[in-house]
């Protein structure tokens, strides 16, 4: 059994999905900066000044903290602003991976337009011997 998990662990496609969730992680935090440090402050400033994902609804009157960490201590709160950052991260994440999976795509179809066309089989040997019989009678 201990045979079989390390072939299953050594093949080619467990390690290439290994490798696709490290970077994807990695790729992940990228794109969590990018929205909370970027894009979230743009935001923020259009809408008030304050930091998107402080943006919030108490759930209860004993809720009356400025920021969301302290609200939670308070009550029940709900966290819209948070939400909407989680949305633009996927969106973005997502939006990066279209354009990935295209540029992939325009590279297949350019490589397959660019590969010389296979030469032609030989002829079997019989339509071969066929073919020289042809052309010996079309000399007579």
């Amino acid at each position: 059994m201990l045979k079989e998990f390390q072939e299953f662990i050594s093949k080619g496609n467990v390690m290439d999905l290994a490798v696709g969730v490290i970077i994807g992680a990695a790729f992940g935090k990228i794109v969590t900066s990018l929205v909370d440090d970027v894009i979230m402050p743009i935001f923020g400033a259009i809408f008030g000044g304050l930091d998107f994902n402080n943006y919030y609804i108490g759930l209860s009157s004993a809720v009356n903290a400025t920021s969301l960490a302290e609200a939670k201590k308070q009550g029940a709160v709900f966290a819209y602003g948070s939400f909407i950052t989680a949305v633009l991260n996927f969106l973005i994440l997502a939006f990066i991976i279209f354009l990935m999976v295209k540029a992939v795509n325009n590279l297949r179809r350019r490589l397959e337009r660019e590969k010389p066309a296979a030469p032609a089989a030989p002829p079997p040997a019989d339509v071969a011997l066929l073919t020289e019989i042809r052309d010996l009678l079309a000399k007579r």
